[in-house]
């Protein structure tokens, strides 16, 4: 990202159900803002830039927060949906020290068709997310992996994503991410 975004909150006084729905009511929401350190300020934002602002960045990048006057960089933590409007109904904020490494999680995008979808072979994603850990102002739009060279029975996993500099997958078991399986006619062919 070539220029930092900005989000302009309020911090609010009101906490609670009835303060929160008054505050939706006047096309605000509510929200929280975690300092690394531990502080916690309840704060209220406009819901259209908070929209666009959530639409161009989602949870992977960094932008400038400014909470009555004062900038701090921040990541939207996470972000509560009305459920049958298109509206964010809560949203947390995450103060960020760009000098220490956080965890996040980072969507995979699949690329190409795999040698086993040519011979039939269903596809599998297994992960549509990796959580990977870096420094806030590296964090990747994406992960592209490119499944070209993957054959039936075989599967992409953890250990061979290759990542940006600077950026390392968080996982304990080397799990596949994706797969490519023989398709169910093709299985029961092998088992007669």
């Amino acid at each position: 990202m070539s220029q930092t975004q900005s989000l302009a909150v309020k911090t609010r006084a009101g906490l609670g159900k009835g303060a929160c729905r008054k505050l939706r009511a006047d096309d605000m929401v509510p929200g929280v803002y975690y300092d690394a350190k531990g502080v916690n300020v309840p704060v209220m934002v406009e819901h259209l830039p908070l929209q666009k602002l959530y639409s161009k960045i989602a949870s992977s990048h960094v932008f400038d927060l400014q909470i009555e006057g004062e900038t701090k960089p921040a990541l939207v933590w996470k972000v509560e949906h009305h459920p049958t409007k298109p509206r964010i109904t809560h949203v947390d904020f995450y103060g960020v020290d760009l000098t220490k490494e956080i965890q996040v999680r980072v969507p995979v995008e699949v690329v190409g068709k795999s040698k086993g979808q040519v011979k039939g072979g269903q596809l599998e994603i297994h992960r549509e997310f990796i959580e990977v850990l870096c420094l806030p102002l590296v964090i990747p739009d994406k992960i592209v992996l490119d499944i070209t060279n993957v054959d039936i029975n075989e599967s992409i996993l953890i250990a061979d994503v290759v990542l940006p500099e600077g950026v390392k997958a968080v996982y304990d078991n080397n799990y596949a991410v994706i797969g490519v399986l023989a398709s169910a006619a093709e299985a029961a062919g092998e088992g007669a």
